[in-house]
Formats: C-alpha cells, sequence, structure tokens
C-alpha cells in the first residue's frame, strides 16, 4: 500500500454495495466481445514483425502483455452489440488506440521510474530509458501509420489529435509537479486530457465505423470522456489506497514525484491550520517513511470517502449521456462498464 465537476445527484452503485470479484466481474461484461478482443491481441501481436529484427524484442514486449484491453473494449461495445458490426476496420482501430496507449505506458514508466507493470518488469526497467523513450515513439509513429491506411482521413486525424491532446496532458500534469496548490478544475481538465481523450475517441470512432449519426456519435464520446475521466481519479487513488500485489504495477508513485492527485487535493482545501501546512511540508519532501502519516491525515478528512463521491458523478454524467441516445441504440454494456468501475472504487482501502 501506498507506495466545471458533474454534481453525484446519482451514483452507479450504492456505497453500501457488496464489492464484487474483479476477475469475474470483468469476464462477464467482455464475454459478449471476447473473439473481438482476440482479434485486436493477435493483430498487435503481428506487428511485432514490422519492426527492425533488434527492435522487435522490445516491441514484443510492449505488445504482448495487454491488461484488460478496455479502450478496444470500448470501440467494441460502441460499435453495437451485434457481431457484424465488429469488422476489419473496427478491429484496426482498436489496435491502433491500444498501441498508443502502450506507447503512452511505456513513456509513463519511464517518467515515473515505475518498476513493475502488469505483474512483470516495466521495459525502462529491463532495458533502460533511452530504449524506452525511443521504442514508445515507434509505437505512437506505427500507430499513426496504420491509421494513415484507412481510405478516408477520419481516422488518421481523430487519432493524430487524441494523441496530441493526450500528450499535451501529460506536459500539463509536468509542469505543475511539486506544486502545493491546484484547482480542481485544473486537475479534471488534465484528467480529460491525458486519459479521458482515448476513451473518448474509442468510444466515437467505434460508434463512427457502425455508421452512428452526428449527434449518437457526440453522446458517445461524452460518455467516453467522462468513463475514462472517473477511470483516472480512481487509479490515482488506487496509486494511494491500493495494494500492489492486487494491483500489479508499482504504486506511490505519483508521491513520489510530486504530483497533486484528488485525495491530496481534498486534504488540503479541507485541513486547517497546522494540518494543511504538515501536508504541504510533507509534499515537498516526500520519502515513503511519511506514508503512515500521510494516510492519517487523508483518512481525518475522508479524502477517499469523497474521492468515491466524485468518480459516481463522472459515472452519473457517463450514464446520462447514453440516456440521452435513442433506445434503439442503447449500448447497455457500456453502462455495465460504469457499474464495473463504481465497484472497483469501493474496493480501494480494503
Amino acid at each position: 500500500m501506498f507506495v466545471a465537476e458533474p454534481k453525484a445527484t446519482e451514483v452507479a452503485i450504492p456505497v453500501s454495495a457488496p464489492v464484487l470479484n474483479s476477475a469475474n466481474a470483468w469476464r462477464k461484461i467482455v464475454e459478449p466481445i471476447e473473439p473481438f478482443l482476440g482479434r485486436v491481441a493477435d493483430r498487435l501481436s503481428e506487428q511485432v514483425a514490422t519492426f527492425e529484427p533488434e527492435i522487435a524484442p522490445y516491441a514484443q514486449y510492449a505488445l504482448t502483455n495487454q491488461g484488460k484491453q478496455l479502450r478496444p473494449a470500448l470501440v467494441a461495445l460502441s460499435a453495437g452489440p451485434a457481431a457484424e458490426t465488429r469488422t476489419e476496420a473496427v478491429v484496426t482501430v482498436a489496435v491502433i488506440i491500444e498501441m498508443i496507449h502502450l506507447a503512452t505506458l511505456v513513456h509513463d514508466d519511464v517518467m515515473d521510474d515505475a518498476a513493475m507493470r502488469r505483474r512483470r518488469p516495466t521495459l525502462a526497467r529491463n532495458w533502460g530509458n533511452q530504449i524506452s523513450v525511443l521504442l514508445g515513439d515507434c509505437l505512437f509513429a506505427h500507430a499513426l501509420k496504420l491509421a494513415a491506411g484507412f481510405p478516408t482521413t477520419e481516422v488518421c486525424q481523430a487519432v493524430a489529435s487524441a494523441t496530441k491532446t493526450v500528450c499535451s496532458g501529460e506536459i500539463l500534469q509536468t509542469h505543475r509537479t511539486r506544486q502545493k496548490e491546484m484547482s480542481r478544475d485544473e486537475y479534471y481538465r488534465i484528467l480529460r486530457m491525458k486519459t479521458g481523450e482515448l476513451f473518448a475517441v474509442s468510444c466515437d470512432l467505434g460508434g463512427w465505423l457502425a455508421g452512428t449519426q452526428a449527434e449518437e456519435r457526440k453522446a458517445l464520446r461524452s460518455f467516453g470522456l467522462n468513463l475514462g475521466t472517473a477511470y483516472q481519479i480512481y487509479d490515482d487513488c488506487l496509486d494511494i489506497f491500493g495494494s500492489e500485489s492486487t494491483a500489479g504495477k508499482s504504486l506511490g508513485t505519483d508521491l513520489v514525484n510530486g504530483k497533486l492527485t484528488l485525495p491530496v487535493l481534498i486534504a488540503l482545501e479541507k485541513g486547517q491550520g497546522r494540518k494543511a501546512t504538515r501536508l504541504r511540508a510533507l509534499l515537498s519532501s516526500w520519502t515513503g517513511e511519511k506514508a503512515n502519516e500521510m494516510l492519517r491525515l487523508l483518512a481525518e478528512e475522508d479524502a477517499l470517502g469523497e474521492s468515491r463521491i466524485v468518480i459516481q458523478g463522472f459515472l452519473s454524467s457517463a450514464n446520462s449521456a447514453l440516456d440521452a441516445m435513442p433506445r434503439a441504440h442503447a449500448r447497455p454494456l457500456l453502462k455495465d462498464l460504469c457499474a464495473f468501475l463504481a465497484q472497483q472504487s469501493l474496493s480501494l482501502g480494503v
């Protein structure tokens, strides 16, 4: 352990609900699209052969250890429930977006000096930062090359724009490291850029490839943006309140690198006098030995509980975006993703 905002008028799951087994709950959601996700995984593996022989082992390491494949799942589910909507074009878009995501993870692990990702050493830990940065660049470039292969510029423009937004969000967050103050609105804006944008483009392009109309694409994009923002807040909470053995990756990196995340922002907002001063002092000269004191200060301000409420607010906004779509085009499994993330947030700190 510890290594404008929507109103939460509705929540996806009540706080008293039992925490379900994460792996089983996820399998239930993706069961209808498992063949599609298998095709995506196979296509990602096939991309390894497009790299220089000396580089191929690095590409294989980065491309063949996918996690939940959440973004490809969003592409498939946004295309619709019918199997015929999951064409080769939809698979290709899912591959492109997942490759961009994997490239950002390679770079993130360099910036965070992370030792573990998905239960194994990071690329940077195995082969160093220089190789990792350049391999991440290669993955970005290859993804855009695949996008340029579409007969229309729609996919390439959307993917290039999303990639720029994601990288810009990371730069803005880097500019704010070691700062002792940041507004929630600014924090949410950065999360929308660095995480929400890839969720949004996954939903948007999935809908577009299935022939979804403009207003429905807008609703799908809004859903993805809100779900992605909620997911990143959850991930920021996981970094503080989670367990490395459960998460399968290095935790505590945000505080080590001086990043302000929602639980800390909440504690700073609510903390008074010497308590707030002590929080800022801990952030200014962070070491792992201060973890227990930080956890105590966060608990006194119920930072985790309030973070869960914010997560639920974004999930409610995501669900509302789907409710605005015509009933005939509803994507019920997308709502299941919101329920899954709500359950995951309840498991934090347990």
